[in-house]
């Protein structure tokens, strides 16, 4: 019988291969790698420092511990799921190399456990948020174009940071978006973005170009380089705070908010989830759950027994 010491190394040389299999097979994009082997590599540290011998064949109560581990490290919901789908990955790639059976992880991939109510910004908050870039900032512009973009698209993060300038086709009014799984998808951009992207480009990034010219991302640091998301993410929160706006703010709560804003505006689900670049539209689904006002008014104009408003 294998030591807890060689299940420990096998469990490691099984992620390792795993992470190979990632990269040559699956062709994930370099976040989700990352995303995936620091989830795993908690996995294994985790069984290490539990001695646990069914590593590589986990039982439920295996598994619930190590949620219930996850949880007690304040990990957020949305945290603990991605947990659960790379450990399903993992095991997936076992069964695939027919080194296990095991499909206990299965049971636990339910996402209505995880999923959460988004934070949304109202749309009068959202234009407080959009508006608060002025000339005190150097880099007003830069900074204005980068939240208008974000709440017109509903892109991610990761997503704006990598937009490129030949992506950009502000006079039909769209920008090409490079998702998830290096998924290409067309994305309307608004009067108001177009302006706030135009005023960036020609008055202000100019400026900031060093290494790029006329080619290139369309963000830039004040030293020339491509933004990372990390930049963004504080720029948001600055803005948040200067705009006196509370709650837990940042980058993803403009994609929320313009999917609740487009269907509280009636938009079509379908065309949500397009312009979102979910695969499943149950993602989608979730902010139709968000804006309570409107469920009221559906259910009082629409039940037989609603209170006509």
């Amino acid at each position: 019988m294998a030591s807890l010491k060689e299940i420990a190394a096998n469990l490691f040389d099984e992620i390792a291969a795993y992470s190979v299999y990632l990269k040559s097979e699956m062709a994930v994009s370099a976040n989700t790698y990352a995303a995936y082997l620091r989830d795993l590599t908690k996995y294994h540290a985790w069984t290490v420092s539990r001695k646990v011998p069914t590593c590589l064949d986990p039982s439920m109560d295996n598994l619930l511990d190590f949620v219930e581990f996850l949880k007690e490290a304040g990990l957020s919901h949305s945290s603990i799921a991605r947990h659960l789908i790379s450990l399903k990955g993992f095991f997936r790639f076992q069964r695939l190399e027919e080194k296990s059976t095991n499909q206990s992880v299965e049971l636990l991939e339910a996402p209505s456990l995880w999923a959460r109510i988004p934070f949304v910004l109202s749309p009068e908050s959202v234009t407080k948020l959009l508006e608060s870039p002025d000339l005190s900032n150097r880099y007003y512009l830069r900074d204005r174009a980068i939240l208008e973009c974000l709440y017109a698209t509903g892109c991610r993060v990761s997503e704006v940071v990598t937009l490129e300038l030949k992506d950009l086709h502000l006079e039909s009014s769209f920008c090409l978006c490079k998702g998830k799984g290096r998924k290409q998808r067309i994305v309307p951009l608004g009067s108001k973005a177009r302006a706030a992207m135009r005023d960036y480009l020609e008055e202000s990034r100019p400026r900031l170009t060093l290494m790029f010219g006329d080619s290139g991302p369309v963000f830039l640091s004040k030293s020339g380089n491509r933004l990372s998301r990390i930049q963004i993410w504080r720029l948001v929160k600055y803005y948040a705070k200067k705009a006196c706006l509370t709650g837990k703010i940042s980058p993803h709560t403009l994609r929320h908010s313009f999917a609740t804003h487009l269907l509280s505006g009636g938009a079509d689900l379908r065309a949500v989830q397009d312009m979102l670049g979910h695969a499943n539209i149950r993602t989608t689904q979730l902010y139709t759950h968000v804006d309570r006002t409107r469920l009221k008014w559906i259910h009082a104009n629409f039940h037989p027994r609603g209170k006509k408003i």
